[in-house]
């Protein structure tokens, strides 16, 4: 199933009309993105296509290097969870050293 074209800007680097919602990777990336940078329609989109159980474990085991740290605290606040796993390394570093 294509996802809907207003999810394309949190998603540049991909060809949405190629990817599959329900594939595990892609789903951790969609959900990803959306929580980190979307606006309303595209995170209710994502509450409305995934389970609260794929949604947390996306903030739970976060991807490293991609979150705001913003973004992050909030989503865990939101979904009550208390630890995120490897946390220092799941935030975005635009300054690395």
């Amino acid at each position: 199933m294509a996802l809907p074209k207003f999810l394309q800007p949190y998603l540049p680097s991909y060809n949405i009309a190629k990817l599959n919602k329900d594939d595990l990777g892609v789903s951790n990336e969609i959900i990803t993105q959306v929580l980190n940078l979307g606006d309303e329609k595209a995170v209710a989109w994502i509450f409305d296509n995934y389970t609260i159980n794929e949604i947390r474990n996306a903030v739970k085991k976060p991807q490293m290097g991609v979150w705001n740290e913003e973004s992050l605290n909030y989503w865990s606040k939101i979904l009550k969870i208390d630890e995120v796993s490897d946390y220092s390394s799941a935030l975005m570093n635009i300054y690395p050293v």
